[in-house]
């Protein structure tokens, strides 16, 4: 029996998990102890939504990113999301009101915008598109970086090979993992990230619980 595939049949990271372990000892110690990858996209959302949902999560902890979330939601009662339409017809001041920025308002505007003007694909659209297609597409809104995009790659599109170089927690995930006195610049740990290719986006969540593990036990 090949134990490799039946393990892979179970978890659809086992084939990341391995390549990353056979890599680099720190990264097998690092997987033991951490244990199965929990990535857990959300591929039923629609682009917009997705996009929408990362800006509200730009520079803000999680809990308070959803907190603000549900109170955006929770103008629109009468849909799982608002439609762009809906949201550009809302007043920005009810929409600060929720907790956004000024400057998320417009991005999120701009988002609905792009989606009523076709910058934004639909998800059948994404799925003929590269990432670096994607990238360059979205960028182009206002307010939306590459990184906004990476997270929508990851967390909505499930793409495989996404190591999101500028991402604070990633790079102080491999300064943790390393033993390092300073976290690697982006383009050094692009270079890094060539052999964790073509599971980066799995490697970047193992590297996003290593920076939160060290960030509870110094907290302590």
């Amino acid at each position: 029996m090949n134990i490799m595939a039946t393990a892979s049949t179970i978890d659809p990271f086992g084939p990341a998990v391995a390549h990353l372990t056979v890599t680099d000892p720190d990264w097998a110690n690092l997987i033991a102890r951490i244990g199965p990858c929990g990535l857990q996209p959300k591929s039923e959302r629609e682009p917009y939504e997705a996009l929408i949902r990362a800006v509200a999560h730009q520079q803000l902890h999680a809990r308070a990113a959803e907190a603000i979330l549900n109170r955006f939601l929770a103008l629109y009662p009468d849909v799982s999301f608002p439609p762009p339409k809906s949201i550009l017809a809302t007043d920005e001041n009810i929409l600060r009101a929720c907790g956004f920025s000024t400057t998320k308002v417009m991005t999120i505007r701009g988002i609905a915008e792009g989606t009523l003007d076709g910058v934004v694909p639909v998800r059948s659209a994404t799925l003929a598109m590269t990432d670096e297609e994607l990238i360059s597409r979205l960028i182009s809104l206002r307010g939306i970086g590459r990184w906004t995009v990476e997270m929508f790659l990851i967390f909505t599109l499930e793409r495989p090979d996404v190591l999101p170089v500028d991402d604070f927690g990633v790079r102080e995930g491999w300064r943790v993992m390393k033993s390092l006195s300073k976290q690697p610049l982006p383009k050094e740990l692009f270079k890094i990230g060539l052999d964790w290719s073509p599971y980066r986006s799995t490697a970047a969540w193992y590297l996003w619980q290593v920076a939160d593990e060290f960030k509870r036990l110094k907290s302590k």
